[in-house]
């Protein structure tokens, strides 16, 4: 008989981890640059695309209002045409392309049959995790989504895994953070007192070095699907 056990908690990162990011915000911003061009912006699309790049890298991905910087700095003013089909363009194909992992929904079905909460700790802004979640359609397997907006701190901060603890009452030495990024996620985890599990990582045998040397409670896998020989 399976024991609820309310302490256990899974802690999921979302891009790269429930879901394959690699291309599609550089496909969706191409898509708007075209669009953005073809209406008037005066600029070849490499060129636009090159200054789109620039803004993102100066204000931060998760900035809101690249599109309208990008018309201010080529017209010299703000134009709400061209800002709107960019924003409209890069959101449609950007959403197109959201697609869970193959064993992504399997995995959280078995991870909630086995008696664990689930949430997620997320670097970015709160309701954007929630519309990846309700978009992929599985927004209803977690009870809580953490994030740096809210907290203030990002991964590897060891705050936000103390914030996201706290909120779901988890026990740090049952829970366990599962994502894709060795630092963020994984140091951060075991730093916070919970084990983690890296998935879909781009770690190196040098990270795999320091792992087995530090003796640190972190498990590699390659796909999502393999959660369920561990927990």
């Amino acid at each position: 008989m399976i024991q609820n056990d309310d302490d256990r908690v899974v802690f999921f990162d979302i891009d790269g981890t429930l879901l394959d990011t690699s291309d599609f915000a550089e496909t969706a911003r191409k898509a708007a640059i075209g669009l953005m061009v073809d209406n008037g912006l005066p600029l070849d699309k490499d060129e636009a695309y090159g200054v789109l790049k620039t803004i993102i890298r100066e204000k931060g991905s998760n900035y809101g209002k690249h599109f309208n910087v990008l018309t201010q700095v080529v017209l010299g003013h703000e134009d709400p045409m061209l800002v709107a089909l960019g924003m409209i363009t890069y959101h449609n194909v950007k959403m197109a392309l959201l697609r869970p992992y193959a064993e992504t929904i399997d995995t959280l079905i078995y991870l909630k049959s086995q008696g664990y909460r689930l949430a997620v700790i997320s670097n970015g802004i709160t309701i954007k995790q929630w519309e990846k979640l309700v978009r992929l359609n599985v927004h209803s397997f977690f009870d809580e989504v953490i994030t740096s907006e809210e907290v203030g701190k990002e991964k590897p901060d060891k705050l936000i895994f103390d914030v996201a603890l706290r909120k779901m009452k988890g026990n740090p030495e049952r829970s366990v953070m599962i994502g894709n990024k060795f630092k963020a996620d994984a140091l951060g985890a075991v730093n916070a007192g919970l084990r983690a599990i890296l998935v879909n990582s781009d770690v190196t045998e040098e990270d795999r070095e320091y792992i087995k040397k530090e003796q640190l409670d972190i498990t590699v896998i390659d796909d999502i699907g393999d959660v369920n020989l561990i927990l």
